[in-house]
């Protein structure tokens, strides 16, 4: 379980939302994609590394679907409750290796409904971002053509996509300086929408890696059907 200068690799996945937005009556990461839910199909792209000596799951309190599932008895995934936003939820899991993972330790923070990230870009995430001062996250240029909006659905202004990414997960960082950046940002009340974003409150400047495009978020239900279309592709 070494990876670079013999420091300890950990993963943390968010998975306390209820998938609002989807508008199903189960959570999205619990809803069927192939012969798996979301989330085992996102738990097993980290489980299938043998350098990841945990993987620590943050869910909703009320949670009465993830203990049935095969993943929850691997003896490497460890469950936590988790929090009320995403940031909460994260940090909650790195609380939860408080006293065992060291702050030079690096932390994989990967969503569980992306369940399409290829073992490819997560070793390139892990080799590049070791190496760089700060950490680095999955992200895919944008390509379309962006616009701004008024509050009445009318375009202002055509943005530049020129160096506009959309960022992706995982994103890699240091266990200490995530878990004080996320507190940092806590105690402030600032905005922290992915991990790379709190460290950026505190001035820091993260990687981009290229990843490829089929490194879906499910968010909307026609975004069952080409995961299911992207996972079929990589058993042939």
């Amino acid at each position: 379980m070494t990876l670079v200068n013999n420091v300890r690799l950990w993963a943390v996945i968010p998975a306390a939302g209820t998938g609002s937005r989807f508008g199903a009556a189960t959570a999205k990461q619990y809803l069927s994609l192939g012969d798996k839910t979301v989330i085992e199909h996102s738990m097993s792209k980290l489980l299938a590394r043998d350098d990841i000596a945990a993987v620590v799951v943050a869910l909703h309190p009320e949670d009465s679907h993830f203990s049935l599932l095969p993943v929850a008895n691997d003896p490497r995934v460890r469950p936590v409750n988790g929090g009320a936003e995403r940031s909460d939820s994260v940090e909650l899991a790195l609380n939860g290796l408080a006293g065992e993972a060291a702050d030079t330790d690096w932390v994989l923070v990967h969503d569980a409904a992306r369940p399409c990230v290829s073992q490819r870009d997560i070793h390139t995430l892990i080799e590049l971002g070791c190496a760089h001062a700060v950490g680095a996250i999955l992200a895919s240029p944008v390509v379309d053509t962006v616009k701004r909006s008024n509050t009445d659905g009318e375009i202002v202004e055509t943005v530049d996509r020129n160096n506009m990414w959309r960022a992706l997960t995982p994103q890699l960082f240091r266990y200490g300086q995530l878990r004080d950046a996320l507190a940092y940002c806590r105690e402030r009340q600032l905005s922290v929408t992915d991990e790379a974003s709190a460290l950026e409150h505190c001035g820091q400047q993260p990687l981009l890696v290229a990843a490829s495009h089929r490194n879906i978020k499910i968010t909307y239900p026609d975004d069952l059907a080409i995961a299911a279309v992207f996972l079929e592709g990589e058993q042939q």
